[in-house]
This record gives structure tokens, sequence and C-alpha cells, in this order.
């Protein structure tokens, strides 16, 4: 067997050294190294040697084999070197480069960033929650009772009785506030999911929900806070507007319009001819909900207010078309 693994190298070795041709190379890796070779059937007849052989021939058969695999890529390496030499096919230096497209970050997660840039330099926290939420979290411990219409399955995507695509990021108002004790100033970003589709809704869009709890905290601070916060984005001077409104976990509530871009408050099918475009709701904190965590409504107060980061972006960039975002046009994302 040792004589035969010796026969098949010399073999082997004086084959490759009289290849001419870098076409031939596969036909000798198969003939002598392949799975069906000259080499893996004799390894394969060393179960036929003794016993106390078999350790001395394997070791000799696997030393072969790495010595034909090493010359076999430096015979490779010549003959690829030889074409090229010969006139083959060479690198042209003087042609130009080719221009590799840069990515950008998508428009939606620009704003988001900004958005979430702004309120951290005002003093806000993230937090973060899941996407799949319980049934508690997103309706009942932000007081909205199992009759209310938000619970409405033409509104909410349900999982099952208990579980539920959320619809806001308000959950996290809860979480935190079961973690944590005042005074607190988060921000919670992330997707949302509502069963709504038209040119200015789409399913699942981005949301930040903001809340700050301490004591003497008055609606004065949130409409300090919000003011600062459209006139960081949008730039001073801009038409702003808070007008009553109703949401069950705030008590007094308000809705946040600003004039809008698309039409400079005239009228258009964007903001449905008001010349108005509503960018986020706000208000107190209702003391059922904090009830709910185990604050005393007596000793703290808050606020909390949310944000659709898609009609913030549509805002900034005068996108008529809320579904542009999810289209995947390079030639509209390329603008950002």
């Amino acid at each position: 067997m040792e004589e035969e693994i010796l026969r098949l190298k010399a073999e082997a070795l004086a084959a490759l050294a009289a290849l001419g041709e870098a076409g031939e190379l596969e036909t000798f890796r198969v003939k002598y190294l392949g799975r069906k070779g000259q080499l893996t059937g004799l390894m394969r007849m060393l179960g036929q040697a003794a016993a106390e052989e078999r350790p001395r021939l394997g070791k000799l058969a696997n030393d072969v084999r790495q010595e034909l695999e090493t010359a076999f890529e430096a015979k490779s390496q010549e003959l690829a070197a030889r074409a090229g030499g010969a006139g083959g096919p060479r690198e042209d230096l003087t042609l130009p480069g080719r221009l590799v497209p840069f990515g950008r970050l998508h428009p939606v997660t620009q704003v988001m960033e900004e958005v979430c840039g702004v309120f951290a330099g005002l003093g806000f926290a993230v937090a973060e929650g899941p996407d799949v939420e319980m049934d508690y979290y997103n309706f009942e411990a932000l007081n909205i009772p199992p009759h209310h219409p938000a619970r409405d399955m033409h509104d909410t995507f349900y999982i099952n009785e208990t579980l539920l695509l959320r619809t806001h990021t308000s959950p996290m108002q809860v979480r935190t506030m079961e973690r944590e004790k005042p005074p607190l100033r988060m921000i919670a970003p992330g997707k949302v999911y509502r069963c709504d589709s038209d040119i200015t809704h789409t399913p699942m869009f981005h949301q930040v929900e903001g809340f700050l709890v301490d004591r003497k905290v008055s609606f004065a601070d949130l409409k300090g806070v919000l003011t600062t916060f459209i006139a960081r984005m949008f730039g001073e001077g801009g038409a702003v507007r808070f007008r009553p409104s109703f949401f069950p976990f705030t008590e007094p509530s308000a809705e946040v319009d600003i004039a809008c871009v698309i039409c400079g408050g005239k009228g258009c099918r964007v903001c449905k001819e008001t010349g108005w475009l509503e960018i986020l709701g706000a208000g107190m904190i209702d003391p059922e909900v904090f009830k709910a965590v185990g604050y005393d409504p007596e000793e703290v107060s808050g606020f909390a207010f949310g944000l659709g980061i898609e009609r913030i972006a549509m805002l900034k960039y005068g996108i008529t078309d809320i579904r542009l975002f999810y289209e995947n046009d390079l030639r509209f994302l390329a603008q950002f």
C-alpha cells in the first residue's frame, strides 16, 4: 500500500509538471484529487491494511494529498501568469473607474433620528417596547375600556383576545411608569399598526410617544415643549394651532396642527382643503392612568403626546402621497 501511494505521488507530480495550458488543470484535479480520483480511491482502501499500519499509512496519504494540492495551486498560478504575459486578458488601467452609488438613510429614518435628537436635547430619554402588545397595556391601562370605539376590529389588528399589534407607542407610558418613579421624561419611538390606508395613512407607520411626569406639571409646560419642538423641526415663525380634542388617556386633550406646506395654507387634497395638517395629539395624563400604575394623581401630574413620523416627513419635504415612502423607488429615495 505504501509503494502504491508513493508511485501515485510521483505519477501525479510528473503529470502536473507536463501541463501546458490552464484548461488541462481541471482534468488533472478530477483524475488525482477529485472525490472519485485515484488518491481518494487509495485512501478508501486503507481499511484493508493491518490495524497497526493504518495510522502510518493514513498520515502518508494525507501528506501526499497536501503536497499535491500545494503543487496544483502553484501550477495554477504559473499558468495564469503565463497566459496574462502572453497577450491574454489584462486590466486596462486607462479605463475610468466605475461609480459605486452611495446608500442613503430612508427619509422616514432620517426624520425619526431628527425628532429623537430634538427631544434628546430637551432632556428626554428613549424607551422601546414590543410591536406585539398585550391588550392591557395598549388599551385598559390607558383608560380605554372594552366598549371603546378604538377597539373596533376595523382599527386594530388583533392576534387573539389578549394580544394585538400595538396601535400606538403609548403602552410605553404604562410600562415605564410601572418600573420607575417620577420624575420621568421619556420618548418612545417605533412602528405602530392600524387598519387604514389612503394617501395620508398606511396600515403600518412610525410614531413617537412622549411623556413627562413630575410634581406641578401644567398644560403650559406641554405647550412650551411642543412649541419648541415644532420651531426646531420647521423653523421659527410657522403657523401652529392647538385645538381642543379628546383622548381616553389624557384630560384635557388637544390636537396640534401646522399650516399645510403643500399649499401654503390655501387648501389642497392633502390637507383636505382646510389649510392645516394635524401632526400630533397631546394632553395632560388622565388620573386613571396614574392609578393603573400605582401613582397618586394628587401628588404627581404629567403630560403626553404622540406624533406620526411620516406626517412630519411629508411636511418637511413637501411630499403629497404617504405611499411613496413604501414603494422603494430609488429615484424617490435618492432625493433625500
